[in-house]
């Protein structure tokens, strides 16, 4: 996609210890720089998210977008079938969880982030990924997530509920890691700082109703209520949206 290009925006192909990944900033910045770390869906890579990461780092974010495990260059499967999903699904928002510190680190004394303006955005298991990253790592500013879920068990049981899905003995850790680290039990990490979430009413692939009940639970702890927003986008699947890229833009203007 030679057309991404830009005299005012730098593209890199980077690695982070033996992350590869890519990275967008604005030519000229002399400053440290907000930054936001973008993390992509199933089945999905970096590459494929190029056209995001430019459009935010058009307006002045440097944007990081990690390829994460068994996708992209790390070893990628051969179906992402449901199978796949069931054994790898919830390793790979783990994996990218513990591996965030290493970003974040990398980030502020490789690439000139502002260790006090660091953002985390993603789509799907990217939203899933990037509400995982946020709760678990409190000097992170700003969180938006696209169709994805703030409430893990819940949506894991409609997962599972959904595909027919039979745990296997050897699952039984990650379910029990699913219930620990899941943003929703761990509510008081995130009370009054700053999430957006975005998502169409019917999507058919990770379903509304995990954010809706995270979104009921939380937003009456907020004393200030302009930090949650819920944005539902009528009849609207599993996409991402001009609209959306809109919201989010907005909300790291404010809030990073």
């Amino acid at each position: 996609m030679d057309y991404l290009k830009s005299n005012n925006i730098l593209e890199e192909q980077i690695s982070i210890g033996k992350i590869p990944a890519i990275l967008f900033r604005p030519r000229e910045s002399r400053e440290l720089i907000p930054t936001i770390i973008f993390y992509h869906g199933w089945s999905s890579d970096k590459e494929t998210q190029r056209m995001r990461g430019f459009i935010l780092s058009s307006v002045g974010y440097q944007v990081v977008i990690p390829d994460a495990i068994n996708h992209g260059e790390r070893d990628p499967l051969y179906k992402y079938d449901m199978q796949d999903a069931t054994k790898y699904f919830w390793n790979t928002i783990f994996t990218n969880i513990e591996e965030s510190s290493i970003v974040i680190d990398d980030l502020v004394s490789k690439f000139n982030a502002d260790p006090n303006r660091v953002g985390v955005i993603g789509n799907s298991m990217g939203g899933f990924t990037a509400a995982g990253v946020f709760t678990h790592n409190p000097s992170i500013k700003a969180l938006v997530v696209f169709n994805g879920s703030c409430s893990w068990e819940n949506s894991n049981k409609i997962f599972k509920q959904s595909f027919e899905i039979a745990v296997a003995e050897e699952q039984r850790e990650i379910e029990e890691k699913i219930v620990n680290m899941d943003p929703m039990n761990n509510i008081e990490l995130l009370i009054n700082r700053p999430i957006l979430l975005l998502h169409g009413d019917s999507d058919s692939v990770v379903s509304i109703e995990s954010q809706r009940i995270f979104y009921g639970k939380i937003e009456p702890m907020y004393q200030e209520k302009e930090k949650i927003e819920f944005i539902q986008y009528p009849n609207l699947n599993h996409f991402v949206t001009t609209n959306m890229m809109e919201e989010s833009i907005a909300w790291f203007h404010k809030y990073l």
